[in-house]
C-alpha cells in the first residue's frame, strides 16, 4: 500500500497539494497489523536513497527507499516496521556520481536540539485545541476594522531562568503563562514570534531556516508550541509568526543541493544565490518548490491556528537584482529586474491562505515602493493583507534622532507618510531590526541626556500610536531598554526598578489601552475619513496636531505632540467642531515623569479662529508635552 498516491503526485507536481505535510516526511502508521513509520522524500536527481536512524542503528544499507512510479517525479518511499515516535532519522542520498549526502527531512515536523541536525519522528495530530471561540470570532471579523497592536517577541531572549547549566530558555509552556500575563496587562492585541521555524544558528534569530514544517526544539515539542498558541488564543491574544520564504542557508544537512544538484534553489547561481547573505534563493518557478513553501505556510495557519504570517524580505524576492552587482543577476524575459516567478508565487499563496482562512492575515516586510503590495489580485496586486511601512519608520527615526533645535528643518518627515497612506494597508513598525547592530535602543536614539531622552521617547511613542496604521513594537522598547537587543541574554527587566523606565512603560500601557478602547484609533486606518491634520505645518515650534475619527463621529480623538523642550503656556489649537474636549491623556502627569501641574479635565471650544478653523481652545502645552482629548462631532442640526 502506497502512502503517496498518483493523485498526491499530480497535485504536488502542479503546486496545489495544500496538505502535503500530511503525506511527505515521516508518519507513524500501521500496515498489515504492523506498527511502524512511513518515510517519503522528494529527491529526483538521486541515484539511491536510504533512511537511517535510531531504529536501525544508523545502518546505511538496511533501509533503502523505493522510487515510486512515475519515476521522473522523484519521490522515494519506505515503510519501516518497528520505527516509532521519538526516533531520530536522516535521509542518506547517493548522487549519480557516487557521493553520499546526509540530509535532514525537509518536511519533518520536529528535529533534535541543535547542534544536532537529525529529524525526529513525531505525531502532531493529537493536540486537543480549545480555542474554538477565538477561531470562530476571527473568521467572522474584518482585520482592517479591528485593533492590531503587536508585541514582537524573541522567546529565547524575552526572559531566561537564571543559574541553569543550559541556556535557561523558557519552554513554550512556561512562556505561555508569563507572556500572556504581560501582554494582557500592557494591552497588546497580538504577539509576533521570531524564530519559530527550526534553524541551526542562534545568531540568525531564525531567519536562516532548515525546518519549514517544524517549530524549533529549543523551547519544546510541537505539542508544546500548540499549547502556547492555544493559551494565547484563550486569552484573546492573536499570534503572528515570522516566515522566511526568501532564502535558506547552505548548511550541509539542509535544503542546499539537496539531492546532489540544485533542487529547492534556482540552478543558475545568478538566480539562486544571495551574494551578500551567503544563502540560496528558492526556485519560485518550480511547482514542487512552490508547493513546499505554500504547504509550510498553510500548516502554520491551519494546523497550528496561527493568525498571520509576517513574510520576511519580500523585496529580495521581487527584484532579481536585489543586493547584486551587474553580472550577478539575470533579467526576466521582458529585460527588466522583476522576478515574475515570485510575483506569481505571492498571488497564489496569499489568495489560497486568505481564501481558505477568513480572518487570517499575510503581512509583507517590503522595503521599496513596489505598487499594490496589498492590492487585489484582480487589479494585479500581490494580495497581502498588510505591508510594513518601512518608509514611515525611517522618516520617524530620522526625525526623532535630531536635536530638537534642528527638527524644524525635518518637519516634513513626520507628515510625509500621510501623503501615501491610502496606497496600501500599513503596519507602522519599530521592530528588532532597529535596535541591533549598533543602531542603539529606542531610548538611546533619542537626543539629549538623562531626562530629555525619556521625554523625547514619550512624545515619539504618542505620535506613533496616534498615527494611522496598525502598530508593532519590539520587546523591551516599551520600558525603554538601555542596551541594544541581543539574542544571547534576556531583556533588562531590572530597569523597571527605576522610576524613569517604569514611567515609560506606564505611558505606553496607557497608549495601548486608549488604542483598544477608541475605535477612532483603528477602524478607518487606511482612509482620510479617519484622519485629519489640525496643523501639519507648525515646523517652527515642532508641534503636530491631528484628529482621529470614528465611523459614527463619536469619541473622536485630538492629539497634540510637542517635540521641543519649550513650554507653550499660551498654546491654542484649532478644533473641528464646537463643544467640550475631554482630556484623557497628558504626558505631564507625575505617574509619567511629568511636572504634575494641575490641569482642567475638559476644555470648551470657543468661537476664536486658529489653524484656519473657526473654533479653538487654549491649553498649557508643556515641554515635550503630549495631550490627547476626546470629543464628539457636532451635526448641523445640533449646531
Amino acid at each position: 500500500m502506497r502512502n503517496i498516491t498518483e493523485l498526491d503526485m499530480y497535485l504536488f507536481g502542479q503546486g496545489t497539494h495544500y496538505d502535503i505535510y500530511k503525506k511527505m516526511g515521516a508518519h507513524a502508521i500501521t500496515v498489515r497489523k504492523k506498527e511502524g513509520v512511513v518515510f517519503d522524500v522528494w529527491a529526483p536527481h538521486a541515484a539511491h536513497v536510504w533512511v537511517i536512524g535510531t531504529f536501525n542503528n544508523w545502518d546505511e544499507t538496511s533501509n533503502e527507499m523505493e522510487r515510486l512510479e512515475p519515476l521522473e517525479m522523484g519521490i522515494y518511499e519506505l515503510f519501516v516496521p518497528g520505527a516509532k515516535i521519538g526516533d531520530l532519522y536522516k535521509f542518506l542520498i547517493e548522487t549519480p556520481d557516487g557521493k553520499k549526502l546526509y540530509k535532514s527531512d525537509p518536511f519533518a515536523n520536529f528535529a533534535e536540539v541543535r547542534p544536532g541536525t537529525a529529524s525526529q519522528v513525531v505525531d502532531i495530530s493529537d493536540f486537543k485545541w480549545t480555542d474554538k471561540q477565538w477561531m470562530d470570532a476571527r473568521a467572522a471579523s474584518d482585520p482592517y476594522e479591528k485593533p492590531m497592536a503587536i508585541y514582537e517577541v524573541h522567546i529565547g531572549s524575552w526572559k531566561r531562568h537564571p543559574g541553569r547549566e543550559d541556556e535557561g530558555f523558557y519552554s513554550y509552556r512556561e512562556v505561555a503563562k508569563s507572556l500572556t500575563e504581560y501582554v494582557k496587562e500592557m494591552g497588546y492585541t497580538h504577539v509576533e514570534l521570531m524564530g519559530i521555524s527550526e534553524y541551526p544558528f542562534d545568531g540568525s534569530w531564525g531567519y536562516q531556516v532548515t525546518g519549514y514544517y517544524a517549530p524549533t526544539s529549543r523551547y519544546g515539542t510541537p505539542d508544546d508550541f500548540a499549547y502556547l498558541v492555544n493559551y494565547l488564543h484563550k486569552n484573546k491574544i492573536g499570534v503572528i509568526l515570522d516566515w522566511v520564504p526568501a532564502h535558506f542557508p547552505r548548511d550541509a544537512h539542509g535544503l542546499a543541493d539537496f539531492d546532489g544538484c540544485p533542487l529547492y534553489e534556482y540552478p543558475d547561481p545568478r538566480m539562486g544565490e544571495h551574494p551578500d547573505w551567503g544563502t540560496k534563493i528558492f526556485n519560485y518557478g518550480m511547482s514542487e518548490v512552490k508547493n513546499f513553501l505554500i504547504g509550510s505556510a498553510l500548516m502554520w495557519i491551519e494546523h497550528y491556528h496561527i493568525d498571520g504570517l509576517r513574510v520576511d524580505a519580500v523585496a529580495s524576492m521581487l527584484y532579481l537584482d536585489y543586493g547584486k552587482q551587474d553580472g550577478q543577476w539575470v533579467a526576466n524575459k521582458y529585460g527588466d529586474n522583476k522576478n515574475l516567478d515570485a510575483i506569481e508565487f505571492f498571488k497564489h499563496i496569499n489568495t489560497v491562505i486568505i481564501g481558505r482562512n477568513p480572518g487570517a492575515v499575510m503581512i509583507a516586510e517590503e522595503s521599496t515602493a513596489w505598487p499594490k503590495v496589498t492590492g487585489k489580485v484582480e487589479e494585479d496586486g500581490l494580495n497581502f493583507s498588510f505591508k510594513w511601512n518601512m518608509g514611515w519608520m525611517h522618516d520617524f527615526l530620522d526625525y526623532m534622532k535630531q536635536d530638537p533645535l534642528f527638527r524644524k528643518g525635518n518637519h516634513n518627515k513626520m507628515t510625509f507618510a500621510m501623503s501615501y497612506n491610502e496606497a496600501e494597508k500599513y503596519i507602522l513598525v519599530l521592530s528588532h531590526d532597529e535596535v541591533v547592530h549598533l543602531k542603539c535602543s529606542m531610548l538611546n536614539k533619542m537626543p539629549g541626556l538623562g531626562r530629555d531622552k525619556f521625554r523625547n521617547l514619550l512624545v515619539g511613542y504618542a505620535f506613533f500610536m496616534g498615527h494611522p496604521g496598525k502598530k508593532l513594537l519590539f520587546m523591551g522598547q516599551d520600558f525603554a531598554q538601555l542596551r541594544e537587543w541581543s539574542e544571547e541574554r534576556e531583556l533588562d527587566w531590572f530597569l523597571l526598578a527605576e522610576d524613569s523606565h517604569r514611567q515609560v512603560q506606564d505611558f505606553y500601557r496607557e497608549l495601548l489601552h486608549i488604542y483598544r478602547k477608541y475605535p477612532a484609533m483603528y477602524e478607518l486606518d487606511h482612509s482620510w475619513e479617519g484622519f485629519e491634520w489640525i496643523n501639519a505645518n507648525d515646523g517652527d515650534r515642532s508641534i503636530f496636531s491631528f484628529v482621529r475619527k470614528s465611523k459614527n463621529g463619536k469619541r473622536n480623538l485630538l492629539f497634540i505632540c510637542n517635540f521641543t523642550p519649550v513650554e507653550r503656556e499660551d498654546y491654542r489649537v484649532g478644533v473641528p467642531t464646537r463643544g467640550v474636549y475631554k482630556l484623557i491623556l497628558s504626558s505631564d502627569e507625575e505617574r509619567f515623569g511629568g511636572t504634575g501641574k494641575p490641569r482642567a479635565a475638559s476644555y470648551k471650544a470657543v468661537k476664536s479662529e486658529c489653524d484656519d478653523r473657526p473654533y479653538s481652545f487654549a491649553y498649557p502645552l508643556p515641554a515635550y508635552g503630549v495631550a490627547v482629548f476626546e470629543y464628539n462631532d457636532k451635526t448641523e442640526k445640533e449646531k
